[in-house]
């Protein structure tokens, strides 16, 4: 145990005070419980025309209206900003692609520290398609990409930055969503999503909860709280 953590007198629970911990004890408590988290591969372009892409696990959805999307992204360990947040801070846009298990390998590919000016895409065999509405391309074997328009950049400390894009555009494989009534389906998305350490996790053990009404909860109490395969 650190000098920041206590088990409480029943031992029932360890406490860690954050204020004492380092910056690399506070990551390794965050990335371990928070999960699974999604992925998102984001692409990039540079002033240079040179696409870019890089995997993100500090990423998800905050909101729907508008529709925004939220970016991690570390600064390198000698200071400047990495690829991905000097180009949309360049071109005010990035794409986010969805990982399915079927591009994981690729993905594992995009995130080795090539120099910049690499195109990682072509170096893991992902075809870079162009964007509609931004300039930043998608990947064309991504189950679902959203093409995003920069919105808001937070500097929060000497490490990190969290970029917030607005989804202006959006491409779907044919076989992962009915358009009548734009449900997506979750086994043919088959996302994966990020663990702990240099785990990963499928998506594929799927169950439905439906969220109860008071009256529901009222007349079945936990017998209506029941997960459904």
């Amino acid at each position: 145990m650190t000098d920041a953590s206590e088990r409480t007198a029943d031992g029932s629970t360890v406490t860690f005070d954050f204020a004492k911990l380092t910056p690399r004890e506070r990551y390794k408590l965050l990335i371990g419980a928070v999960v699974p988290r999604p992925i998102a591969l984001v692409t990039t372009i540079g002033k240079d025309g040179v696409p870019n892409a890089a995997p993100f696990s500090f990423f998800n959805c905050l909101s729907a209206d508008p529709a925004i999307l939220a970016l991690g992204v570390e600064y390198r360990p000698t200071g400047p900003q990495k690829d991905t947040g000097r180009n949309v801070r360049e071109t005010l846009c990035f794409t986010v692609n969805i990982v399915s298990d079927a591009i994981l390998e690729a993905m594992n590919v995009c995130a080795v520290p090539f120099e910049p000016g690499v195109d990682e895409l072509a170096e893991a065999g992902l075809s870079a398609r162009p964007g509609v509405k931004v300039a930043s391309p998608w990947i064309g074997e991504s189950p679902a990409a959203f093409e995003c328009r920069h919105h808001t950049t937070l500097g929060i400390g000497n490490s990190r930055e969290i970029i917030l894009g607005e989804v202006v555009y959006a491409h779907f494989n044919p076989a992962v969503i009915d358009v009548s009534n734009l449900h997506v389906d979750p086994g043919a998305l088959d996302a994966v999503g990020r663990m702990g350490g240099q785990g990963y996790a499928s998506t594929r053990d799927y169950f439905d909860l439906p969220t109860m009404s008071v009256a529901t909860w009222l007349s079945q109490g936990l017998g209506g709280a029941k997960r459904v395969r």
